[in-house]
């Protein structure tokens, strides 16, 4: 399959090393930049170029779109333009996500968002013990993702990439990300309440803590999301009925509290390995594994999870919590 790589920075340069794991070769990779063009030549050995004209469009079959997410919109346009199915990267802008999904499910064209997470296997573990029905209906759940945005990309200041810019912030990016795969679980809630700010002097204008609370119809969670962590968390706590579920991904493990038993069991999570210079935690497997579902639902052989419609729901929500009152005062 003939693919184009539109965006050569960090998310498409794992793009490119995701396609080639699953034996993908004829890749074209374009970027405005040319550092980053030589870059990924230099890497990947495919070939770069920084115009994206009608002969090149016509050339490939299949677009991956990894560009700042306030350059979302611009190429699923070309995409479904030119009849073009997309892989996209997760979304913070919630603007004409619903029109997209419509003028592609008239076109029939597959433009599918990333959902990375929900390939995570300590993630698909986390669902099959809650979806299961063995341990009851959930009772409350607790999330913290806290990340240091400096180590995000130390090859670069903050300020020189989109997380600087309020509406594609870095704390704000990361609650639909999270919540994508935290609502593929706990399903759709009723309410939401939060509060946000920035708590941390990172140089920049930016909300870096969100603070949110979800209530769903006989259980409540609450998530927060920061880019203030000097070390990097995923932590969930969750309470069923009949068990106890822990998780931080630094464990590589998932510990279960069985009630009725009255002893604990460990789950160990084969997470596999993480591309030099990022974080051991953020392995590649989750990523291949999510591109290769979505190639495979090109031909109809797989399913992909996440929908434009999807995205769509998740930044409501997100939208929702800022838009929340102050609180009372105490």
């Amino acid at each position: 399959m003939k693919v184009l790589q539109i965006g050569l920075g960090s998310m498409g340069k794992r793009r490119i090393r995701n396609l080639q794991a699953l034996g993908f070769k004829d890749i074209i990779g374009f970027d405005l930049r040319e550092d980053r063009r030589l870059e990924a030549n230099k890497k990947y050995g495919i070939t770069t170029t920084g115009i994206l004209n009608e002969e090149l469009i016509n050339s490939r079959e299949v677009f991956i779109i990894s560009t700042p997410p306030d350059w979302h919109n611009h190429y699923i346009k070309i995409a479904l333009k030119y009849k073009k199915p997309a892989f996209v990267e997760a979304s913070v802008i919630r603007k004409g996500l619903l029109e997209f999904y419509r003028e592609a499910l008239r076109k029939k064209i597959k433009i599918f968002p990333s959902c990375t997470l929900r390939f995570h296997p300590a993630i698909k573990a986390i669902k099959s013990l809650v979806t299961g029905g063995k341990y009851g209906k959930i009772c409350n759940f607790s999330y913290h993702m806290g990340q240091y945005l400096p180590d995000w990309h130390p090859w670069e200041h903050i300020k020189d990439f989109y997380v600087s810019k309020r509406e594609t912030s870095a704390a704000r990016e990361m609650v639909p990300f999270e919540l994508t795969w935290i609502l593929d679980i706990m399903g759709s809630p009723k309410e939401v309440f939060a509060f946000r700010g920035k708590t941390h002097n990172l140089g920049v204008d930016i909300d870096d803590t969100y603070a949110i609370n979800l209530k769903f119809k006989d259980f409540l969670g609450v998530i927060i999301i920061d880019v203030v962590s000097r070390f990097a968390v995923r932590s969930l706590i969750l309470n069923l009925e009949k068990a106890h579920i822990r998780w931080n991904w630094e464990e590589r493990q998932i510990k279960l509290y069985d009630a009725r038993q009255k002893k604990w069991e460990v789950i160990n999570i084969d997470q596999g390995q993480a591309a030099l210079g990022y974080n051991e935690n953020i392995t590649e497997g989750m990523y291949i594994d999510e591109m290769n579902t979505f190639m495979g639902s090109l031909k109809g052989k797989k399913v992909f999870p996440n929908s434009l419609k999807d995205d769509e729901y998740v930044l409501s929500i997100l939208e929702a919590s800022e838009k929340c009152g102050s609180g009372k005062k105490v």
